[in-house]
């Protein structure tokens, strides 16, 4: 079964340990909604190893029912994005303004290993001082000018949890440190008693002393990060590998740390761009954050005050970069794989070695090649001879291939039908399979997945296999995008960068033609879809039919029946041939016909089944010319080949030299053509005018030559009688004497 997005994958962002019961079961029901099994879901709860009983879900599975409103997979995919996974969809739009749920996307931005991560705990201080707790959070955060927001008044709602009210804003932290200072470890008397029951509550952002909403914000200088689905110990891990530029971290009293990130915004709207970033690395890397906090006037829990037993406290100042543009450029850093910049004065005297070829004279190992043809060119069926001379060390289409391992990916035959050519091609190719080994094949006719998805898959499994060689044949079957979209193009055949580069092998592909005739075209411009297929490989391999003349099919058919009469000589009566048969001989079908009545006459009496056998074999040739654009090595010679099933061969002999492809003539052909065509249109337009003027210079009855020469005088255009004699032979017609030397239509013979 297919699913637009594949909810298994989405799992591995929403950790089961942090759902309650009913968003627990929630999970289950929508997989078992969108098609998916039982095993999946018990799977995916093993992760949870405190809750998960074995044979739970499976008992469960069954009595999720149908019902008029059921969880859909919307669910899951909601409860991932809350996690960090961003669909490709939104992750491609980068050239709209964001908005306030948006978050950026940008790389992967995965620095901590969730698996491998361990927890990092943290100690109440042994000499509780509140003031002294309340006052480095001051003097850590604001300037003494500023005015800071705080609250100790709270409310409960209808569940009984305590709300923090609006509460006050209208004072410095320089006021607030000083009376501090002065109140003797008293803060009740300095900022109003709080609940313990609820603890109490600071922004972390300086603001105008007119009110706490985001426009009293006067910089934007700080944000929460805040998760409280996973333990204490491997929150505050997390927020150390990731660095995060952390002034102030406080822990709430409950399941939280509160951490205070320097993200130093110019205005509002930096600051929006900025939390969205600073909240998807986090989430990336899995903490999982509240949304909620992104505002700058947010409250966080106060350090210096209890929480139901507990102490808020400050855990570290200061943690991680030093400011965000550090951290922003150490994460960009991060995920960055791409190279630096080199001085050509480094390597001038000491070049690094070439990729050795794959394909002498045509690709290197570890590049890239494309094969290019219409239908009926044989282009598997050449991939696979590629297959088999890699394999072998053998040569291939006339060029010496590197020996060594291959994978070919058979997208498009069934299995037993694949494995099958293969054999076939050997035998025609009359090589022994010594080294078969060195083939493998991945049959995916049915499984085959975009090239996007299939390549890390590839990877994996060809991984360490000294693969020198992928072939993925053909690529229609993978293509992602619409062929004709340059930059959805150039994403597709990234991918086989990827492959090119994790394996360290070449990447042979297949793909058709364009609709027409190709012959005027050049190699590279005559592959389907967008420019990018011809751009994008290092070597471009093209097949264009060649139009074969009756006057070359029977000259194949006579060099076919006489290797086929040589055959029996050396197979009957090799004596004979070397005594009796010449060279001149051995190019003549009819003298290797009357040798071999001569000398082989038991074989020549049941002859014509493998004549007609022979004849039937060049009938079906096709014939085939390459070309290519390279990029490592120059411009070869075109080469000219025949495909006879199940194999090509190459035309040593210069047979199909002169052959020009279908559509395509050489322009001193098509000058010359053009001059006959503009001669034969002429031709016929004076042929037609003198059958006018036959037909009516007389009142339609058959005219003399000095009638049709008359008519011509009173035109202007007076013409001898010599010349119409010469057009009445041209034309068609003849002079009747018996009727008085008349022209009349020539019955007989009329030339056109």
């Amino acid at each position: 079964m297919e699913h637009k997005v594949d909810l298994i994958s989405l799992l591995q962002y929403i950790d089961p340990t942090s759902l309650d019961y009913t968003t627990w079961i929630s999970v289950g029901m929508a997989l078992k909604y969108e098609g998916y099994t039982a095993s999946d879901w018990d799977d995916w709860s093993k992760r949870d190893g405190g809750r998960y009983h074995p044979g739970e879900c499976f008992k469960k599975w069954t009595s999720f029912e149908g019902t008029a409103n059921p969880v859909t997979g919307a669910t899951i995919t909601q409860m991932a994005k809350d996690n960090g996974w961003v669909p490709r969809s939104s992750a491609d739009r980068e050239d709209r303004e964001l908005s306030w749920d948006d978050e950026i996307s940008g790389g992967d931005y995965v620095v901590v290993d969730r698996n491998w991560i361990e927890g990092k705990e943290i100690h109440e201080p042994a000499d509780w001082n509140p003031v002294q707790q309340l006052t480095t959070y001051l003097e850590s955060l604001f300037e003494a000018s500023e005015n800071v927001g705080y609250v100790v008044d709270t409310w409960k709602n209808d569940e009984g949890k305590y709300l923090p009210t609006k509460g006050a804003w209208d004072r410095t932290a320089g006021e607030l440190i000083q009376r501090l200072n002065q109140c003797e470890g008293d803060i009740g008397s300095v900022l109003g008693d709080y609940k313990p029951e609820a603890g109490a509550w600071i922004r972390f952002n300086p603001l105008d002393g007119k009110g706490v909403k985001n426009e009293n914000v006067t910089e934007f200088r700080y944000a929460l990060v805040e998760s409280d689905t996973m333990d204490i110990e491997k929150q505050n891990a997390i927020m150390r590998e990731l660095e995060l530029p952390i002034a102030v971290m406080v822990y709430s009293g409950g399941k939280s740390l509160h951490a205070i990130v320097r993200v130093e915004a110019a205005n509002y709207d930096e600051y929006r761009k900025r939390v969205d970033y600073l909240y998807n690395v986090c989430k990336r890397n899995g903490l999982n954050i509240d949304n909620q906090n992104r505002n700058p006037s947010r409250l966080s829990r106060m350090p210096g005050v209890e929480r139901n037993g507990k102490k808020q406290f400050i855990v570290d100042t200061n943690i991680g970069k030093a400011n965000w543009a550090e951290w922003h450029e150490w994460i960009e850093g991060v995920n960055d794989d791409l190279p630096d910049p080199e001085s050509l004065t480094d390597f001038w005297n000491n070049m690094p070695d070439l990729a050795p070829p794959l394909i002498h004279g045509v690709l290197r190992q570890g590049h890239k090649m494309l094969m290019a043809g219409p239908s009926k060119a044989g282009k598997s069926f050449a991939l696979i001879e590629l297959c088999i001379a890699i394999g072998e060390g053998d040569k291939w289409l006339g060029w010496q291939c590197t020996k060594g391992r291959v994978l070919y990916v058979n997208l498009e035959l069934d299995r037993a039908s694949c494995l099958h050519r293969f054999r076939d091609v050997y035998q025609a190719l009359g090589l022994q399979p010594h080294n078969i080994g060195n083939i493998d094949i991945w049959n995916l006719r049915g499984k085959s997945v975009p090239m996007d998805k299939l390549a890390p898959k590839l990877i994996r499994r060809a991984a360490k296999k000294g693969y020198i060689a992928v072939i993925i044949d053909p690529i229609y079957k993978v293509l992602t995008g619409d062929e004709n979209s340059a930059d959805q193009m150039a994403h597709f055949t990234n991918q086989f960068d990827k492959v090119a580069t994790e394996l360290g092998a070449s990447v042979i592909y297949c793909h058709h033609h364009s609709k027409g005739s190709q012959g005027g075209k050049k190699s590279m411009d005559r592959a389907s879809g967008s420019g990018v297929f011809a751009r994008d490989p290092d070597a471009l391999i093209d097949l264009v039919e060649l139009e074969v003349t009756e006057a070359l099919l029977k000259q194949e058919e006579n060099k076919a029946i006489c290797a086929m009469y040589k055959r029996l000589f050396e197979q009957h009566n090799p004596a004979y041939l070397q005594e009796h048969v010449s060279q001149d001989d051995e190019l003549s079908a009819k003298a290797m016909e009357d040798h071999a009545k001569r000398a082989m006459p038991h074989v020549m009496e049941n002859i014509m089944p493998t004549i007609e056998q022979v004849l039937k074999a060049v009938k079906g040739r096709s014939a085939w010319r390459v070309e290519g654009t390279l990029r490592e090595y120059a411009k070869f010679d075109p080469v000219n080949m025949w495909f006879q099933y199940p194999i090509h061969r190459v035309d040593d002999v210069g047979s199909l030299k002169d052959i020009e492809p279908e559509g395509e003539a050489p322009p001193w052909q098509k000058a010359t053509n053009k001059r006959k065509d503009k001669a034969k249109k002429e031709r016929r337009s004076k042929a037609e005018e003198f059958e006018d003027v036959v037909n009516n210079c007389n009142f339609g009855e058959p005219p003399t030559l000095n009638d049709v020469m008359a008519w011509y005088e009173s035109t202007g255009k007076a013409v001898a009688e010599r010349t119409v004699r010469d057009w009445v032979k041209k034309y068609g017609y003849k002079i009747d004497r018996s009727i008085g030397f008349r022209i009349v239509k020539n019955e007989d013979e009329v030339d056109e």
